[in-house]
């Protein structure tokens, strides 16, 4: 090894961590040319389990913000031209696509090279002579079969490798930009589900297009050599007879392309309907298992699962009508080209014919290429469309207010007059505006100013028209003087700690944040929690009570320590105590020298006000102090308070029939008050361990299952089919190669068959290979679409079966992935590289037994070479499959990260906080990158090395054909052999590397299986344990000695709870944050099953009944609210099981009307 080489193991530092290595970057030109820059990697892999941390740093130029800014340059470069987005994209990688350009140009003329070789070799055989002159000329033309072949190797392996470089740099670019824009964008009629899908699928499309690009210009080089080659061989006729028959071969796909590209779109439209839904079904998991309505949406999941199988069924089905016309092509090419040999009387050679037969074959792969090129560049043009038109959205910056930092300003808001409406962008002059501001408002430095109205009034948009998220149609500016802090009414915490949710960026300054805490009436919390601050808060906070997340996302608002604070109902969460203490401490202490905006329903909040607005209509009806406005006895805020106090004096505890409650265990008020914190501690760190263990995405370890793939094979048609799939791979191999050993024994000698003869034979056996092809392409089109809905019924059935301590342990974005990138590869990915890879193996092994025919030695040089690549392959395959694994698991987090910022993104906007969630986002996606980037790296260390042995045993194959005496070689049979032969190092390494392939893409069907095997809840329904049609009847319950906790390992949150509720009454149930108050519902549900005692209701035990007949006879008001995408009458009634004039009445009771 040359010093150059082994300088970058050199100069690594000894204790450097892996992760922050790039071992590419300064590897030498033969570590390059061989992958042996990755040999670390493979020695770590070999000896311990592959982690992240142990995986070396992506390259510098495949980083995501280096790519991006090429991105960025590239498009400012191109602003002013058509097209400009995919020029852009093209122009940022030039340089590499330059390159690697030249390796494909290379590889290509080095692949021809061989088919030109063996008219040569055949005649050479057929030669008599045995002199040193032949022999010597017999080795050239072995070194010179070995030269080609090495240099196609060497090339292929850094053509396929710096597509995929350049996949991965354009990948991280655009991935960047649409996080970016997502950020930026308001009021954007693209849907989360539909953005995520646009990482999910669009963006890797686009990345994977590069593996392909070069097809674009490689194809007419290569029918250009081939016709060059066939004119050598068979004359100017039938070269020009080839040609047109390629034309019209390649001119028939343009329909079938047209409807491919069709279909591709309605497909990735039904993808996009499902994915929402699937995302909007895990969001409101909760109300739905309450409501008993999972069963209902699982089946509308169903529907348009279905609906996106009918497009994939017509997509796949096509794909095969493709796929028979290209197999069959280069027979049919085949045929008319010996066809115009035989009427234009031109001499045929076996020589000539396997020269042709063998420029055909390699003409195959272009040719059977093209539906996937064709494929390719129309489902990519979708795709960049998509991306396209999503980041040329309006990003409606015009709407921003202005921000003045200057301190010397005693004023700290002004609004001037104007119009605001959400739909500003759709025929907006049509529409009432959604707030209109008729007067200017003035608020000085330290003021407090109250916002109040009825539900529906505006007041939420008052808010979002000062911070810039609601779109102003008319009138002056909104000036905010200095920083802002921004408290949305429905909390949004962040997946993390406490902590950092509070920081939110900021540094640590103890003093001040043991101050925010205090007066955030956090600190009891705090203190309760086994791990304090640093406490795992779960996605969108699902292990914190409402009043807790809102608390949190108040404390964040004010260790901000911001100039003006806009606080959208921060009291409606809290109890009263609480509520009050927010406002005396937080609110007029804390913040006593701050500009505070807060929105509030509790009236008792705004007599300290300074200014108090009052809203009606989307209006400002009512603005001054709390006297003057009082003193207004016609004015609005006299009419609220006078229907505020009537509602109170309406809700008065009844005197009669008194609540008679025996509880079995009386503590006294300091027992109670420590088990109260102590259920709290362990009701809180047992979900927090759920939270702790979903944060790293559990994986499988080792080599994937048999039974994976039993199960995926077996999955359609109990795998019936699959005989008859193999059948016809054997007979058309078979029929294949007696058709061309027929062609070279026929023309071996003058006159042995008749040229019709010889014509019809061939037509016969090409024909016959080619039903067979056609009966392979429809077979497996339809073994992988039963596969991928048998998978996907039993994934999307267990999910919504689940638990929902499954959900609360797992993050959404964990399951989308599932639903969509696996069940994606499941589609349209696994079956045919399954598939391919059997085929494969047949090919191999009926090329082995042709060539131990020619000579036995062969046999055991190929017994000596597949024992090295087994070696080859189990060396490479602990580290490989594990770096697949961790693709899977690596691209969660981005999508987690996203969907996060993306239902944050005004928080995040208000805080000025995008550079900080842009930077995570980039160190995210590096994360994703270096896991990708090593995975492609490490199938071409294995392909180079499999593809240079089998050239050894192709130059061993060829050299022992030179040798041998002529009378014991038959000269087809040689020939035929020596023309398979050309393929057989690219034949092996595919079957190696595909071999590897195929068992990292099954992850992907193991990450599916691993959610099928998801425990279910108890049965919806129990056949011979069913209530009375009319039960409940009265709604007495009975709590028999109840015991509850959340986890097997956790103690109990509910201890030995015995109490009567008789029915028909009103139940009061009260306690602090985390007594249990939540767990008592949820156990009324079975959403948490007793661990002792029992739940009576109308004396029927609830334990005893399925769970569809519970909970639809319940009926519960959540703590939260949720509402289903869709019109306000399908969020009253989302079955749709009640008429028109019973949603009007309800409409009507609950001043919706």
């Amino acid at each position: 090894m040359s010093s150059s080489d082994s300088s970058p193991e050199l100069e690594r530092p000894l204790l450097a961590n892996e992760a922050e290595y790039d071992g590419f970057s300064g590897a030498g030109i033969w570590s390059r040319l061989t992958f042996g820059w990755l040999s670390p990697l493979f020695e770590k892999g070999r000896a311990e389990r592959l982690e992240l941390s142990h995986v070396p740093s992506v390259p510098r130029s495949e980083s995501a913000k280096a790519s991006f800014c090429l991105l960025q340059e590239s498009l400012r470069k191109r602003k002013a031209e058509s097209s400009s987005f995919q020029r852009a994209i093209v122009h940022s990688v030039r340089r590499c696509l330059a390159l690697n350009a030249i390796f494909a140009g290379l590889n290509t003329l080095s692949s021809y090279l061989g088919p030109f070789l063996i008219s040569g070799l055949v005649d050479f055989i057929s030669d008599r002579d045995s002199g040193g002159v032949r022999r010597r000329r017999g080795y050239i033309l072995a070194c010179l079969f070995f030269a080609a072949k090495t240099v196609e190797s060497l090339t292929q392996r850094q053509w396929y490798f710096g597509a995929r470089q350049i996949g991965v740099r354009v990948r991280a670019a655009l991935m960047v930009a649409i996080y970016n824009k997502s950020l930026l964008i308001k009021c954007s009629g693209t849907s989360t589900g539909k953005i995520i899908n646009f990482l999910d699928v669009d963006v890797e499309r686009v990345a994977d297009f590069f593996w392909h690009i070069h097809g674009i210009w490689l194809l007419p080089v290569q029918v250009s050599l081939a016709l060059l080659i066939l004119y050598v061989n068979l004359g100017l006729a039938a070269a020009f007879s080839a040609l047109v028959a390629t034309i019209v071969v390649m001119a028939s796909n343009t329909p079938l392309a047209n409807l491919q590209e069709r279909l591709h779109s309605k497909i990735m439209e039904a993808k996009d309907s499902r994915i929402k839904a699937t995302a909007e079904t895990l969001k409101c998991m909760r109300i739905l298992k309450l409501h008993s309505w999972e069963t209902a949406f699982l089946d509308k999941l169903l529907l348009l699962r279905e609906e996106e199988r009918s497009w994939l069924k017509r997509y796949l089905y096509t794909c095969s009508a493709i796929a028979f016309l290209f197999w069959a092509s280069p027979t049919l090419v085949s045929v008319v080209a010996f066809g115009v040999c035989i009427l234009v009387g031109t001499p045929l050679t076996a020589g000539a014919a396997l020269s042709a037969l063998a420029t055909f074959r390699i003409l195959q792969e272009p040719i059977y290429n093209l539906p996937e090129l064709v494929a390719m560049i129309t489902q990519t043009k979708v795709s960049v469309n998509r991306i396209q038109d999503f980041l040329k959205e309006e990003e409606q910056t015009q709407f921003w207010p202005s921000k003045n930092t200057e301190a010397s300003s005693h004023v700290a808001l002004e609004i001037e007059p104007g119009e605001y409406n959400w739909e500003a962008n759709s025929n907006s002059n049509s529409k009432k505006p959604t707030l209109k501001i008729d007067k200017r408002i003035q608020a000085m430095r330290g003021e407090k100013v109250a916002v109040c109205g009825t539900v529906g009034s505006g007041k939420s948009s008052f808010l979002c028209s000062i911070i810039g998220e609601i779109p102003r149609v008319t009138g002056g500016r909104i000036t905010v003087f200095g920083t802002r802090a921004y408290v949305p009414q429905s909390a949004w915490i962040q997946s993390g700690t406490v902590q950092e949710n509070v920081l939110f960026g900021k540094e640590m300054d103890r003093r001040w944040y043991q101050q925010v805490l205090e007066s955030c009436a956090l600190n009891m919390d705090i203190g309760t929690w086994a791990d304090g601050d640093s406490t795992l808060v779960g996605e969108r906070g699902i292990n914190l009570s409402g009043g807790q997340k809102q608390r949190i996302q108040l404390a964040r608002a004010v260790y901000n320590n911001s100039d003006v604070y806009l606080l959208d109902d921060p009291f409606s969460a809290v109890d009263a105590h609480t509520g009050t203490h927010l406002f005396k401490e937080c609110l007029m202490r804390l913040l006593s020298s701050k500009t505070v905006v807060y929105v509030t329903h509790q009236l008792e909040f705004l007599a300290p006000a300074d200014l108090i607005l009052v809203l009606r209509d989307g209006k400002v009806v009512q603005s001054g102090k709390y006297q003057e406005l009082m003193e207004e006895t016609d004015g609005e805020l006299v009419q609220q308070m006078a229907a505020h106090n009537e509602s109170l004096s309406q809700v008065r505890p009844s005197d009669e029939n008194g609540l008679s409650v025996s509880v079995s265990h009386k503590l006294k008020k300091k027992k109670q008050q420590q088990q109260l914190r102590e259920v709290k501690h362990y009701a809180d760190s047992g979900i927090s361990e759920l939270i702790e263990r979903s944060q790293e995405e559990e994986r499988e370890f080792g080599r994937v299952k048999w039974h994976v793939y039993r199960t995926f094979v077996t999955s359609a048609y109990r795998g019936a089919l699959v005989p008859l799939l193999l059948l016809c791979q054997v007979l058309f191999q078979a029929l294949q190669m007696g058709s061309n050993y027929w062609i070279a024994w026929a023309t071996e000698k003058d006159g042995r068959v008749s040229r019709e003869t010889i014509l019809g034979g061939f037509v016969i056996l090409s024909a016959g290979s080619s039903v067979f092809v056609l009966g392979r392409a429809v077979l497996l089109a339809t073994i992988a679409i039963e596969t991928a809905q048998r998978l996907f019924l039993g994934m999307i059935t267990n999910i919504v079966r689940a638990p929902m301590s499954f959900f609360d342990a797992t993050p959404s974005s964990r399951i989308l992935n599932r639903s969509s990138t696996d069940q994606s590869t499941v589609d349209t990915d696994i079956p045919y590289r399954l598939a391919g890879l059997v085929f494969a193996l047949v090919q191999l092994l009926c090329i082995i037994v042709l060539m131990s025919q020619v000579a036995w030695p062969v046999f055991i040089l190929f017994v000596i070479a597949v024992a090295v690549s087994i070696w080859y392959q189990n060396y490479y395959i602990s580290s490989a499959r594990e770096l697949a694994r961790m693709v899977g698991i690596r691209k969660a987090p981005i999508l987690h990260h996203f969907s996060e910022s993306l239902s944050g993104a005004a928080t995040i906007r208000c805080f000025n906080q995008e550079g900080r969630f842009s930077k995570k986002n980039l160190a995210l996606i590096d994360d994703y990158s270096r896991i990708t980037f090593h995975n492609y790296g490490t199938m071409e260390w294995l392909s180079v090395r499999v593809n240079f042995l089998f050239n050894l045993v192709f130059f061993a194959v060829i050299t022992i054909l030179v040798s041998m005496p002529r009378d014991s070689i038959d000269p087809s049979l040689a020939g035929l052999a020596a023309t398979y032969g050309l393929n057989l190092n690219v034949l092996q390494a595919w079957v190696i590397w595909n071999l590897c392939n195929v068992e990292n893409k099954m992850i992907s069907v193991e990450r599916i299986l691993q959610f099928s095997a998801v425990p279910s809840e108890a049965p919806l329904v129990i056949e011979h344990s069913r209530p009375e049609q009319d039960w409940p009847t009265s709604g007495t319950i009975e709590l028999d000695g109840l015991h509850v906790r959340y986890n097997a390992g956790l103690p109990m949150v509910l201890k030995g709870i015995s109490c009567t509720f008789p029915g028909g009454k009103r139940i009061g149930v009260v306690g602090r944050t985390g007594s249990g108050k939540s767990t008592l519902i949820q156990a009324l549900f079975r959403v948490v099953e007793p661990s002792l005692g029992r739940i009576v209701i109308d004396g029927v035990d609830i334990s005893r009944i399925g769970l569809q007949d519970l909970r639809s006879r319940l009926s519960i008001i959540p703590q939260e609210p949720t509402l289903f995408h869709g019109t306000v009458r399908t969020n009253l009634d989302p079955l749709r099981r009640h008429l028109d004039l019973e949603i009007w009445e309800v409409g009507d009771l609950v001043m919706l009307l």
